[in-house]
């Protein structure tokens, strides 16, 4: 009997033991509970905070600009060269003078001081809650600071009976909050395939976040829901005319089959100042686009063909007082005219600009957004050339802009020694795949870049020169008796001959290889294609990209 007794006296505190040890963790002692802890939506985040919770006794709630560039905006700003701090999102932005103690969010001006401690800045969060579209709340009784994003879905219940908010889904868990009935809670949400047998991950109103029992909440209901935006699909042709030009003089008769968006080269950046080319002939072009139901996305060019532009380009952009004017400008002159958005078409940049670039995309884009105008901008493919294709950051663009527009063109230039197609079909799809896996680029902000011209390329001796051909002209230069053969990898017809002792050579583009191109849209759900451009194309090209696109 003895033994058995011992036996059992042995068993009964092993089970003891092994209770405590899985009740133990429920009752650890909380790591953040003398710290201001930051609550983000669902999560707890404070042992993963870069710096810490300022609260000043005016109520303004600080956090260090890491954390803000962690959670909320990696794209947030220090210049050096004024001091200050700049915040984009949403519409709008936010720059702290540090000199000053300021902060103007679009326009207005408000006293707003940064705080420096510990080799850190700390940003007044709750004075920019707009520009996030977030709500900062602190709950002195639990030292805790909320943060709940305002565009993100919101699901609620409420308390059947009095209850308690458990540490983990079990009745032994130590309680993180005590509720009565009727008390408002947050689902946290993508419960659908957690077993949380019979519990529910929940969020109260003072920023604790643990289980209540299922049988203890009302039936979930949706307070807010995501916006979800739906998308058409892009056929854009742009309407190229120098600064010394003027638009197409349209009449009513002019329809542009196939085409949702024009992009004419109204706008020139020129040693700093923003130029326009707009005049009679661009306002009547712009009404015979609306009357036509396309969008106006007006071009702004920089095209650095020298040294001395290029160093002038970068002197401007490299300057955040700089890149505000010709913004500010461009602000005006799209709601002065009207228009639906912006083409941005930079070309031949330094590539030490490559960040001042995408600083100038990243402020450019609230302003356009503010007034719901579209911000596009071509860029080349990453093809290694420094001031070509080196001089943009395509994922920090990519993410910033509505559209990224794929100067899928050319793979040579004319000015090459080798002749070659000037957008083959497997260059062409390998540039998109390098775009959506390498450059990280969401395949839906990516249009197409398709070419309505062509190289006619031709060799003497040792000597290659290449002459651009429109697409409507093709014809013109092939030999009735030349044999034409079809290339599968380019997917273009290619033409040789022989002329006055020369050897002529000619990747073709016409309906056969467009069509082929256009097929990458749909295989790599991309936003639509542009095409470059209107006046060069055959007669019934824009009848098959509107099969292809818009159908």
């Amino acid at each position: 009997m003895k033994t058995i007794r011992n036996i059992i006296l042995v068993m009964l505190f092993g089970a003891m033991i092994s209770f405590c040890l899985y009740i133990a963790p429920n009752y650890k002692k909380d790591k953040n509970e003398n710290l201001t802890n930051l609550v983000i939506n669902y999560t707890n985040v404070t042992e993963k905070m870069k710096g810490e919770v300022i609260i000043e006794d005016d109520g303004t709630i600080y956090i260090s600009k890491e954390d803000i560039e962690n959670y909320y905006d990696k794209y947030i700003y220090y210049d050096k060269q004024y001091n200050y701090i700049i915040a984009t999102a949403n519409g709008k932005k936010a720059c702290f003078s540090i000199n000053d103690e300021t902060l103007e969010i679009n326009g207005n001006k408000t006293k707003s001081k940064i705080i420096q401690k510990n080799d850190k800045y700390y940003i007044p969060i709750s004075k920019i809650e707009d520009v996030y579209n977030i709500n900062v709340k602190y709950v002195k009784e639990y030292n805790t600071v909320i943060i709940e994003s305002l565009d993100k879905k919101l699901e609620t219940a409420k308390t059947t009976k009095s209850t308690t908010v458990k540490y983990k889904n079990t009745e032994f868990s130590k309680s993180l909050e005590k509720l009565d009935k009727d008390t408002k809670v947050s689902i946290v949400p993508n419960q659908e395939n957690k077993d949380y047998k019979g519990w529910v991950l929940v969020k109260t109103a003072n920023g604790k976040i643990g289980y209540i029992k299922n049988e203890n909440l009302t039936k979930p209901i949706v307070e807010r829901a995501e916006t979800i935006t739906k998308t058409k699909k892009i056929s854009l042709v742009w309407e190229f005319f120098s600064e010394y030009g003027k638009a197409p003089k349209n009449n009513e008769t002019v329809k542009y089959d196939g085409v949702n968006v024009v992009s004419p080269s109204f706008f020139h950046i020129e040693y700093g100042k923003l130029k326009e080319n707009v005049g009679t002939e661009g306002i009547n072009y712009i009404k015979w686009a609306k009357s036509n139901n396309y969008e106006v996305w007006a071009m702004v060019q920089g095209i650095n063909n020298s040294q001395e532009k290029r160093e002038e380009f970068s002197k401007w952009i490299n300057d955040y007082k700089k890149r505000e004017q010709i913004i500010n400008q461009i602000v005006s002159y799209v709601q002065n005219y009207n228009l639906d958005g912006i083409n941005i078409d930079f070309e031949n940049i330094n590539e030490s600009d490559k960040n001042a670039v995408s600083r100038f995309i990243i402020e450019l884009k609230p302003a356009l957004q503010n007034i719901g105008a579209i911000l596009s901008v071509d860029v080349t493919v990453p093809d290694g050339d420094p001031n070509w294709s080196l001089c943009f950051d395509r994922n920090v663009i990519g993410d910033v802009s509505d559209y990224l527009v794929v100067m899928t063109y050319d793979k040579v230039q004319k000015t090459s020694k080798t002749a070659d197609s000037t957008a083959p079909y497997y260059w062409v799809e390998n540039n998109i795949k390098k775009f959506i896996g390498n450059e990280k680029v969401e395949s839906n902000k990516i249009i197409l870049g398709v070419p309505l011209y062509t190289t006619l390329w031709k060799t003497e001796g040792d000597v290659t020169k290449g002459s651009t051909i429109l697409m409507k002209n093709i014809e013109k230069y092939i030999p009735s008796d030349a044999e034409i053969q079809w290339l599968e990898d380019s997917k273009q017809q290619y033409v040789e001959y022989t002329k006055n002792g020369a050897t002529y050579k000619m990747w073709i583009e016409n309906e056969e290889s467009i069509s082929q191109k256009l097929e990458l849209v749909d295989k790599y759900n991309l936003a639509g294609a542009a095409f470059w451009q209107k006046g060069y194309e055959s007669n019934n090209i824009f009848n098959l990209i509107k099969q292809k696109l818009l159908e």
